[in-house]
């Protein structure tokens, strides 16, 4: 394990650097908003990171979500010491609360970013799994396109909604990506979907991009499919590392609608 996520030596000069910046296989960023009302969130992370997998790419999911562990004590000094290997293409990196120890005078914590890519860098993707605010001080200024948990009931919808909230207003992300734990009923996936996109809309002036829905109770082992993958691709392809975003657009254009809370 140690070889494969082993730090990444320093660079040897300026141009060493820069190579690494513009190189083709740069390290690229995944965001994903956590949902503590979603009980299968664990399926959709898994779903997504097995998506990633087959794609051909390596990754390294540092998971700061509420309900995740805390890291290793060792990963004050090593991150890469924290890191578990849950098969040949995919490590796990316990981080709750491990954003807010990288916060610097300015409340970001943005160059934990690339602390994560050291630890791991065989990873072409690293997949961060945090609430809303925490990802808004790493990806303020990274043009990414956040990834929203949601459920087939209010609470878990109405937190989807809060969490586009925190990002548009402190980072001007305005385009997002949805996984749902919804059953197989067709309409009843659409609806949801349906109702989080027009809230994006009407109330933030932001899009949701992508939408795939995930049976909680599914074969977590077998493929991915076709609507996930692309999901995945467009992530990989979409994923704009050293641009960075304009300044928050969002002034506040409303409050969600009670609807939210309906089932």
């Amino acid at each position: 394990m140690r070889d494969f996520y082993a730090s990444r030596s320093a660079p040897l000069d300026q141009a060493d650097g820069l190579r690494r910046l513009f190189s083709p296989t740069r390290t690229r960023y995944i965001a994903v908003a956590s949902n503590p009302h979603v009980a299968f969130a664990t399926v959709l992370i898994e779903r997504l990171t097995t998506a990633i997998a087959a794609s051909g790419r390596k990754l390294l999911l540092a998971d700061a979500a509420e309900s995740a562990p805390e890291p290793h004590e060792l990963t004050q000094l090593d991150l890469a010491a924290g890191i578990e290997e849950l098969s040949p293409q995919i490590g796990y990196l316990a981080a709750r609360g491990l954003p807010l120890r990288h916060v610097d005078t300015r409340g970001s914590c943005a160059g934990l970013l690339r602390q994560l890519a050291d630890a791991a860098p065989q990873a072409d993707v690293v997949l961060v799994h945090a609430s809303a605010s925490e990802l808004s001080r790493l990806f303020s200024h990274r043009a990414v396109r956040p990834v929203l948990l949601a459920a087939d009931h209010g609470p878990s919808v109405t937190h989807a909604y809060a969490a586009m909230k925190i990002l548009a207003a402190r980072t001007g992300l305005m385009a997002f990506d949805l996984m749902l734990a919804v059953g197989p009923q067709r309409g009843r996936r659409e609806h949801v979907a349906r109702q989080i996109a027009q809230c994006a809309d009407s109330f933030l002036g932001a899009a949701v991009h992508d939408w795939v829905a995930v049976d909680p109770a599914c074969n977590v082992a077998e493929a991915p499919d076709n609507a996930l993958m692309r999901l995945v691709r467009r992530q990989l392809a979409d994923d704009t590392a050293a641009t960075e975003v304009a300044a928050p657009a969002w002034q506040g254009r409303g409050t969600a609608p009670s609807s939210l809370m309906a089932n």
